[in-house]
């Protein structure tokens, strides 16, 4: 069967023949002498058409290697598959293997759903939990190929390394990214799935807050005395008024606000839902003089070393620290005091509470109201919040030091 041999081969050459020249070896194999080189082909037929297959070039591919890949086609035509769609089948899932890695496909699920759906505070941090604890293990591999073995090696780095809380928060993350890559075909399932239960329950963190009625009128008269910049005291001025998160109220933007209808409007937030806050006049006054400071820039509170950026998320933060309410206050502990005191001393309902903190707030029926639901109701409330806050202010000014703080 076999006509051909090395010596044949090696002397084979466009200037011996003086042409273009084909040296059959048998079974549809040949030799195709041209002038640019020597390359092997296996003649075949698949459903009643002939067809050529290019089996590579000489010498890089040997007569036994030529013969082999001849063999190997032969066998799968005696399947009734054709070689050529099976080549291309073969390199199409090696390209895909090749940019479906676990990295691939987490940084195409940041890009086009993360990030449409949770604020840009959230998405970068979660971006760099990826990188620091998700990639350097898991990022090269195909995704299809990960197993729970090597999520639960991530996993438990972060454990070992006193972080049970991100351990738990990654997990989240590599499950999302996996039902991801499931809904566009490069995984077949969420291997986290398998490791339920797996991570010893992680402590919630309570934000420290001040609720009670004296303490708050201290810490309102310690704002009102800061002495850092302008831009960071009226934030700190605003924050109890307003009680959104501090990533949220640092990324303020002049054009969300309408000065005519007094309120605040965002089309999203960290949970992905709309916003509206009604400005009592408290508020409407410190963003006048906080316009005539900042009204150049697009950001309410621009950052101190570049005003085409917000202010950092460690600002508000820092100057709480600062007037030494560490573990008494921080940012978040606003919310909780808003939430408290409307609730228990105000008697206002939990749901427009809620609504205003920009939670989630569902129906009977489980759906999710409208960012406008109850907004009279909400006006009539952030007024009556912005005037509890000046009494408390204008009648406790020489309040006992704050000495304790609720975990609420």
């Amino acid at each position: 069967m076999n006509k051909l041999t090395k010596n044949t081969i090696k002397h084979a050459s466009f200037e011996k023949f003086g042409k273009r020249t084909k040296l059959a070896d048998g079974g549809g194999l040949y030799l195709d002498v041209q002038k640019a080189g020597r390359y092997w082909r296996m003649k075949y037929r698949f459903g009643g058409k002939e067809k050529l297959l290019a089996l590579g070039v000489y010498p890089s591919i040997s007569l036994k290697e030529a013969r082999t890949k001849r063999d190997e086609a032969k066998r799968l035509l005696a399947d009734s598959i054709d070689p050529m769609t099976h080549r291309s089948s073969i390199k199409t899932e090696r390209i895909q293997t090749a940019t479906n890695t676990f990295k691939a496909v987490a940084e195409e699920w940041l890009e086009h759903v993360h990030k449409k759906s949770v604020g840009e505070t959230t998405s970068g941090r979660n971006e760099r939990r990826l990188e620091m604890y998700a990639y350097p293990k898991l990022g090269r591999q195909p995704i299809a190929e990960v197993e729970p073995t090597d999520v639960l090696a991530v996993l438990r780095d972060i454990e070992k390394a006193g972080h049970l809380e991100s351990a738990h928060r990654v997990k989240t993350l590599i499950g999302q990214i996996f039902r991801y890559a499931v809904s566009i075909g490069c995984a077949r399932r969420d291997v986290t799935g398998d490791l339920r239960g797996i991570l010893p329950p992680s402590k919630p963190k309570h934000h420290a807050a001040i609720v009670t009625p004296d303490e708050i009128a201290k810490l309102l008269n310690l704002i009102d005395g800061y002495w850092g910049t302008p831009t960071v005291r009226l934030a700190l001025n605003m924050s109890p008024y307003v009680f959104l998160r501090p990533g949220e109220l640092r990324t303020m933007r002049w054009d969300e606000i309408d000065w005519e209808d007094a309120t605040w409007a965002r089309e999203k937030t960290k949970n992905g839902e709309a916003f509206i806050v009604p400005l009592a006049r408290q508020v409407v006054e410190i963003l006048h003089e906080l316009h005539e400071i900042n009204g150049k820039s697009e950001w309410v509170f621009p950052n101190g070393h570049s005003r085409k950026r917000p202010m950092s998320d460690n600002g508000i933060n820092s100057a709480l620290k600062r007037m030494e309410l560490r573990d008494i206050m921080t940012p978040h502990g606003f919310r909780a005091m808003a939430r408290t005191v409307l609730a228990e001393r105000l008697g206002f309902p939990t749901e427009i509470i809620e609504m205003q903190l920009a939670h989630r707030v569902r129906d009977v029926h489980g759906r999710a109201y409208n960012r406008t639901t109850w907004l009279p109701e909400r006006r009539t409330m952030m007024k009556k919040w912005a005037d509890y806050l000046d009494g408390l202010k204008a009648t406790n000014k020489n309040v006992t030091p704050i000495h304790r703080a609720e975990k609420v």
